[in-house]
């Protein structure tokens, strides 16, 4: 699209410049994509000139992201394609026009906020020098499959070498040992050659012993030739493992690599980081800052020990993996175990959550609760006290380090820095995607939010981590008419302070979308009779149906309706409120299903949370409003996980649905344990439930800001479900399918520890590791970050 920028606006000068002008008339420095689009639009039919629309003029539009305003100028930054952006000035007096660098339109960006003085040095963060030499993705389908293209390239690229890299996948063998004890090779072989030797004559041996033969008939032997335990725990298995070795010594491959790297001994440890809120088993969600990421840690954490433990086993080593969660230990618990050291998980055999506590200036510690935006002083400190507790309580360090959200992926990249460990960083959700200009109005939010040290934070361990797991595709690089989370960190300015024209590289082959899933011990279908808590319905119904339950409001007038239901914390991105104000305004949708919202607190005194408060205050005021106390149930309660997944398909059993009307959301966990739960399922259109759901097939789009259309969509799916019944089964099928086959803890975990192998052996054979920009970053963390983190926070 618009390849040559003078041909494209010669053909289209006249009406280009008035649609321009028309811009700069609306009296707004910055227009948005959808303010250029629908103004486009608007500028179309007065003018007459409604066939712009499908022209290239208009293609040209769709593609505008930004146009910031001064007259006579005006700048736009499009994105013609995925990750792809060009930036261009016109001037309307003078009717010309050129393309213009990043650092220019950042500039130009930046005087409407805060112009600096004449002459002003600014400082610009460029991390593309350092990236210039590596290899890099072009295709932007190609964005999010990292490993892939990695094994591709470098294996072709160090093979080839003249043997270097057959030499360095013999060191990297010889490097694996567990508490002392050798792995995979010992001293005996020296050479590639030697190795080759031993590898045919250790198959000529296991060829004659029965495949179920263990290490402890044919170890010895095999130790005599220069193997070490970690091959396998059968002959066939044996077999198998040097077989794959042997083809990649012969004519390396990427699927062998990555096959034979999948089944290497390396990982028998790992630390999770994820410091806010509040990080327990029970009696913590829908609590401030606690969430969908405390859900995906302790399912993940399940998922990734039955994965280690099933790897170690078949390789035929008797280890015990080990993860900790480190986490805050707060004092002041509220009823939680947020106040213990350690915690196990339920559910695992050797997982704990380790709770490390804040400390003031002085050491004391800091017994309350923190929002998540004002912890960044005590980071540093943290991970310094958290390396000595994770070292003591593994026995050394661990092999694979996980950090979740901006803060956790802060501490695990210092974690990671200072132990020599591979580091994988998992955003959850990137704040600067969720606030209209919270990068450019960065003095403004920073008392409430301290979003400049939260972006720092995240540039910082973006470009430290070994690799970035998404859950999607859009997390990464959005789609074509929006901008995906990571991709906005690609340029930006925080006026005043610096100015980023090359952040992050979505082409970088460190991401890897790895999809997570609902629990299955819990989340179910509704048709799984045999595994149904029916005993919990009576529970159920008194949430649902009993007058006078303590922080719960409206009592629905008929039972038996089919239910819309909603449950997430109850904050202005999650939208709750936005929700019942769409069904409030649509008749239909009232008079076919009744809405339960499960969010929150009813009494706004109950809440330390401001935003949470306003929510619950506007609730109050749509219900009063409305009327709508007859149709609406909400419960300001924390459901156990087992009486959640029961009232998921509890609400199936009804021909209900689930609906998720969040602004943004990065993935949807609830999205996900509502499919499986075979449940009808309505989502938003921005984040990763446009990739989960397949519109009008498994589940249905929804646009939060057209919330009365969201609104009869709803309507006319009930009116359909009543008139043809079987269209209710239809969709819950097929909500069922899609999870089965694409969104499971165990694909989730098998992909993981995959990964974590992979990249660890590229970055032991290559220059993964870039210390040239772990050298810069360490620059910018304290030169940058330190000073931003250096405020008092406030309480509570």
């Amino acid at each position: 699209m618009m390849e040559s920028l003078d041909e494209f606006v010669a053909g289209h000068r006249d009406v280009l410049y008035l649609l321009l002008r028309h811009y700069t008339g609306l009296g707004r420095p910055f227009l948005l994509r959808s303010d250029l689009w629908d103004e486009f639009l608007a500028f179309c039919e007065a003018q007459g000139l409604e066939e712009l629309v499908d022209s290239p003029l208009g293609r040209a539009i769709a593609g505008a992201q930004e146009a910031v305003i001064e007259a006579p100028w005006v700048y736009v930054a499009l994105r013609p394609y995925v990750a792809r952006w060009r930036y261009l000035r016109f001037h309307l007096e003078q009717v010309r026009h050129e393309e213009i660098g990043v650092s220019e339109f950042l500039a130009f960006k930046e005087r409407q906020v805060e112009a600096p003085p004449p002459g002003t040095w600014v400082l610009e963060l460029d991390l593309g020098p350092f990236n210039r030499e590596f290899p890099k993705l072009h295709e932007s389908r190609s964005i999010g499959r990292g490993v892939e293209f990695l094994n591709r390239r470098l294996s072709s690229q160090l093979f080839d070498e003249l043997g270097r890299g057959d030499r360095r996948l013999l060191e990297f063998l010889r490097v694996h040992q567990y508490r002392g004890r050798q792995l995979m090779l010992n001293g005996r072989i020296h050479d590639v050659a030697g190795l080759r030797r031993a590898v045919r004559r250790a198959e000529e041996l296991l060829a004659s012993h029965r495949d179920d033969a263990g290490w402890d008939e044919v170890g010895h032997a095999l130790q005599f030739l220069g193997f070490e335990p970690g091959w396998g725990r059968t002959v066939a298995r044996m077999r198998e493992t040097l077989g794959l070795l042997s083809d990649i010594l012969e004519a390396p491959e990427p699927a062998t690599l990555e096959r034979f790297l999948g089944r290497v001994p390396m990982i028998f440890s790992i630390a999770i980081l994820s410091p806010h809120g509040y990080f327990g088993q029970a009696n913590v969600l829908g609590r401030p800052d606690t969430g969908g990421q405390v859900v995906y840690i302790l399912d993940q954490v399940r998922a990734l020990e039955r994965e280690m433990r099933r790897r170690l086993e078949e390789q035929g080593l008797d280890i015990e993996p080990q993860i900790l969660v480190v986490t805050r230990l707060i004092p002041e618990a509220e009823g939680t175990t947020c106040d213990q050291r350690i915690e196990p998980i339920v559910g695992t055999r050797n997982a704990r959550i380790l709770r490390v506590p804040f400390r003031g200036r002085d050491g004391e510690v800091i017994p309350h609760w923190i929002s998540r935006f004002q912890i960044w002083p005590y980071l540093e400190r943290f991970a310094a006290d958290a390396e000595r507790e994770l070292l003591a309580e593994l026995g050394g360090r661990p092999d694979l380090i996980i950090g979740n959200y901006s803060d956790g992926n802060l501490v695990a990249t210092l974690l990671a820095q200072r132990l020599h460990v591979t580091l994988c960083t998992i955003a959850h959700a990137l704040e600067k995607a969720k606030y209209l200009y919270a990068d450019l109005y960065w003095r403004d939010n920073e008392p409430q939010y301290h979003f400049a040290c939260q972006f720092t934070a995240d540039l910082i361990a973006m470009n430290a981590a070994d690799f970035i797991i998404t859950s999607t595709y859009q997390e990464i690089a959005g789609r074509r008419e929006q901008v995906g989370q990571y991709e906005s960190y690609k340029a930006f300015t925080l006026p005043g302070l610096y100015r980023v024209v090359d952040g992050i590289d979505i082409f970088d082959p460190k991401f890897n979308i790895v999809s997570p899933g609902a629990d299955p011990e819990v989340y179910f279908p509704y048709s799984d009779e045999t595994r149904r808590l029916r005993a919990l319905h009576p529970e159920i119904e008194r949430l649902l149906y009993e007058p006078g339950l303590p922080d719960s409001r409206g009592v629905l007038a008929e039972r038996g309706r089919p239910l819309l239901f909603t449950m997430a914390r109850l904050d202005r991105i999650k939208n709750i409120t936005g929700l019942v104000a769409w069904y409030a305004g649509c008749e239909r949708l009232r008079a076919l299903a009744d809405l339960v919202v499960v969010a929150g607190h009813v009494d706004p005194a109950r809440s330390d949370d401001e935003e949470e408060r306003a929510e619950i205050t506007r609730m109050h005021e749509l219900m009063d409003r409305h009327g709508l106390d007859g149709n609406v149930r909400w419960l300001g309660l924390r459901l156990e996980k087992n009486l959640a997944g029961e009232l998921y398909r509890y609400v199936a059993d009804l021909h209900g649905a689930f609906v998720q009307p969040a602004l943004f959301e990065a993935f949807g966990l609830t999205v996900i344990e509502a499919m499986a739960s075979g449940l009808p399922t309505f989502a938003t259109c921005y984040g990763g439930p446009l990739e989960i759901i397949e519109d009008g097939v498994s589940g249905f789009h929804i646009d939060p800001n057209h919330g009365e259309r969201a609104a009869e969509i709803m309507a006319d799916f009930f009116a359909r479900c009543a008139a043809e019944p079987e269209h209710w089964r239809r969709v819950s099928e097929a909500a069922l399918a899609r999870v089965r086959a694409r969104y499971t803890w165990a694909l989730y975990a098998e992909r993981m520890m995959t990964l974590a192998r992979v990249y660890g052996f590229w970055k032991y054979v290559t220059n993964l590791e870039r210390a040239e920009t772990r050298r810069y970053l360490e620059m910018f963390y304290a030169l940058q970050f330190r000073r931003l983190a250096d405020f008092e926070p406030a309480q509570g």
